[in-house]
């Protein structure tokens, strides 16, 4: 290598760097896109309804839109994080970032049901991963102790955009028309994506090429395997009442369209506190503290169950459920994280990318599992259900508190013998 021509790169990038004004809009637009990714994924299920009457299909073919984009999702974020990791952050985020926006483009105006889903799994495809890329510039954006909080709230938007959307949705399908709520949505995911690419630096310090086996190396870990199963029955356990929430307010608890619409604020409020929970959680308990939150959620489901249509009760369990949703994120992001610090170094966008892609797994399986449980003529017992697969869930969090403490043991006894 040329050393003049690295002193030269080094001189631009130097000269390149953001200002600190940059900075704070690439963050603020990086938590605009946490949104609009949020909005996207989200947007079909405030319109459930509408879209089996638009398309002719049944209300339960409706979850196929969740659980098609989720599997799509949690299947491609870490193939794309494996396989990418030899390439330049910043072309493959324009990459993804064009191909989100013509996703949206499809879902917005998608002829037959067949294409929905079509557009649908292709914004599955990218969406994990142009959140995952988008993450690895916010240790460039912000000082070190702030990497951990900015990251939370870019993840803090995407889960208030969830409920949100689907709110509005119900109102904007109710009043007006659903495509206008698609129209909307697409329109944020242009403009933050197109800001995004103006803004962001071209090049990092986190463009260090990774090779596909020092990452997938962090896949063998027992603890990250339970981790995210956990994923898999812990959010799977909300989402089978969840995925299909505004039939359950209308047709079960016996609300309104704008009665529900206002339960759904309410459960976006809760859930926004249960990201900040969930990080009080890990800080004082880990993942030990799971052990103890899953029951609780197995009662609260249950709850919701034998509330039936006694809307007091049926509302007051349904947003407990909200508070306990995102319990599980931030200790399990822990579980990664520490496991590809210590171990696996090369793995840390990787271990980043996981959250998503076993949440997403999570939707897919309770989506799919409520689907089941309205088609057989159930939906009022979806609750039950979720309460069972949260028990589920419970154990998982004891089996990889020990193996997790099994392991920091063993690491401990092998510094004693050196």
């Amino acid at each position: 290598m040329n050393p003049a021509t690295t002193g030269n790169d080094a001189a631009n990038a130097t000269a390149c760097a953001p200002t600190r004004g940059r900075k704070l809009a690439c963050i603020a637009l990086l938590t605009l896109l946490g949104f609009s990714l949020g909005c996207s994924e989200f947007v079909v299920i405030g319109i459930e309804a509408e879209l089996a009457g638009a398309f002719g299909v049944e209300l339960a073919r409706v979850g196929e839109l969740i659980s098609f984009f989720s599997i799509a999702y949690a299947v491609l974020t870490p193939v794309l994080a494996i396989t990418t990791g030899r390439f330049r952050r910043f072309p493959l985020l324009v990459s993804y970032a064009v191909i989100f926006c013509a996703s949206n483009v499809g879902m917005t105006f998608a002829p037959t049901f067949e294409i929905m889903i079509a557009a649908r799994v292709l914004l599955g495809a990218v969406s994990g991963a142009l959140l995952g890329i988008g993450v690895t510039y916010i240790p460039e954006l912000v000082a070190e102790r702030r990497v951990p909080q900015v990251i939370s709230v870019v993840y803090a938007a995407f889960s208030v955009a969830m409920v949100v959307v689907t709110s509005a949705g119900k109102i904007v399908a109710h009043a007006l028309d659903w495509h206008l709520i698609m129209l909307a949505t697409l329109a944020l995911a242009v403009v933050s994506c197109a800001a995004l690419v103006a803004l962001l630096p071209r090049t990092g310090a986190t463009d260090e090429p990774a090779t596909m086996r020092e990452q997938a190396a962090l896949l063998a870990e027992p603890q990250v395997i339970f981790g995210a199963a956990i994923f898999v029955f812990g959010v799977g356990s909300v989402y089978v009442l969840y995925g299909y929430i505004t039939p359950y307010l209308e047709q079960v608890v016996g609300l309104d369209a704008w009665g529900a619409s206002a339960v759904l604020m309410a459960y976006g409020a809760m859930c926004f506190v249960s990201n900040l929970l969930s990080g009080w959680l890990d800080g004082r308990f880990g993942i030990r503290g799971l052990t103890v939150t899953f029951p609780m959620q197995a009662l609260l489901l249950a709850a919701v169950w034998l509330a039936g249509a006694n809307r007091p009760a049926a509302v007051a369990a349904i947003l407990l459920v909200g508070l306990s949703m995102y319990l599980v994120s931030v200790p399990c992001i822990s579980v990664f994280m520490k496991a590809s610090r210590k171990r696996h170094p090369k793995a840390l966008t990787l271990a980043s990318s996981l959250e998503p892609t076993a949440f997403n797994i999570g939707i897919a399986f309770g989506t799919a599992v409520g689907g089941a449980v309205v088609g057989a003529g159930a939906l009022a017992s979806a609750g039950l259900v979720g309460g069972a697969f949260s028990l589920v869930a419970g154990a998982l969090a004891a089996i990889t508190f020990m193996l997790d403490k099994r392991r920091a043991q063993s690491g401990a006894a092998g510094s004693e013998r050196l």
